[in-house]
């Protein structure tokens, strides 16, 4: 067994995400992209894409498509097809965990028709660009009324969000915008509705490449499902990990990496749901809790500040016409020269001329 501590780890995540050093590789050639990178807010994926490379955010080989727990992420439309296998659920007791919710209490019952019911409405209703209100009504009368609740402020029945979401890649829905001119279509070349999962455990390992050491509870928690679940597929060719005493796994292509990467240099302005901050390992990323209250809030994540391969605060940018104006807490001392470079790429990502920074 590996035996290593937190910060080979976190040198480990680093450089496997393309955090180490800022190539010229287009976005869908990045690594990364195996794993995808979530939208959280409007230009999010743009600043985690010019913290990696110096090329622009424009690349017709990706599309937004809900994926992992029915977030918004980037991916390349060529591993859509593997994409919606691996993450169909693969029975009905994995479905039931992942539709369940308050909200739709007789949901757990339907297993996958819940999936397919939704997929299917779907690839009726977004047959070309289409806001998403008018997405949800329509899906929402084509589906069994237990995914459906009574949603006061419309006056109106809806689709559950986290049902219909989960269920928009096998629906081969593409998100084209978000906020209020939210709008979907349909991907070009969708994949068929699934008839059963397949590639679990090539997902599996996708998340151990870039977020481990690890095991089948982060992973069962970045896929919105169960330990049981994952265990089941848990591949067999993994390398254990001993990190600080705890038992983890890693691909065994990934063990030379695990055990050489540098310790990380320099400053990385990160947004927030970056997928350095995916791993469910929450202790090891952040130690100390107030420290991730400030990184994981209820509502409103703030990006993080990478310093030396270890999160050292937290920022927030006020977009204007001409610059960015970032506003960075760190969680020690900082001077602000360290910062005011990296802040460059931020307003690259966000196409404005400059970008000013204050640390608070």
């Amino acid at each position: 067994m590996i035996e290593v501590d937190r910060e080979q780890v976190m040198a480990f995540r680093v450089v496997a995400q393309g955090l180490s050093g800022r190539v010229d590789d287009r976005p869908a050639d990045l690594p990364v992209l195996d794993l995808g990178l979530q939208e959280y807010t409007p230009g999010s994926i743009q600043v985690a894409l010019a913290a990696r490379t110096t090329a622009g955010a424009s690349d017709d080989r990706l599309v937004t498509v809900w994926a992992a727990r029915g977030a918004p992420h980037l991916h390349r439309r060529a591993d859509l097809p593997a994409l919606v296998r691996q993450l169909w659920p693969t029975g009905d007791d994995d479905a039931a965990a992942r539709v369940k919710s308050g909200q739709i209490p007789r949901a757990q019952a339907l297993g996958v028709r819940a999936f397919t019911a939704v997929a299917e409405a779907f690839r009726a209703v977004v047959t070309g660009p289409i806001p998403r209100g008018e997405a949800s009504t329509e899906v929402s009368a084509r589906v069994p009324a237990e995914l459906t609740y009574d949603c006061k402020p419309c006056g109106a029945r809806h689709v559950a969000g986290n049902v219909w979401q989960q269920a928009g890649l096998a629906g081969g829905v593409e998100v084209l915008s978000r906020g209020r001119e939210a709008s979907l279509g349909p991907l070009a070349d969708a994949p068929p509705i699934p008839d059963t999962t397949a590639g679990l455990d090539h997902l599996i390992k996708t998340y151990l490449r870039f977020l481990g050491p690890a095991g089948p509870a982060e992973v069962a928690k970045h896929l919105g499902t169960t330990t049981t679940v994952i265990k089941r597929a848990w591949p067999a060719d993994l390398t254990a990990v001993s990190v600080d005493g705890r038992r983890a796994w890693l691909p065994e292509a990934s063990a030379g990496l695990l055990e050489t990467a540098p310790r990380p240099s320099g400053v990385r302005l990160l947004p927030a749901m970056d997928p350095l901050l995916q791993a469910r390992d929450r202790d090891l990323l952040v130690p100390g809790r107030e420290h991730q209250k400030q990184v994981w809030r209820p509502l409103g994540n703030p990006g993080v500040l990478l310093v030396d391969g270890e999160i050292a605060g937290v920022w927030r940018a006020a977009l204007k016409k001409k610059q960015v104006d970032l506003t960075v807490t760190p969680f020690g001392r900082l001077s602000a020269a360290r910062v005011e470079e990296e802040a460059a790429q931020v307003a690259r990502a966000r196409e404005v001329p400059a970008a000013t920074v204050k640390i608070d």
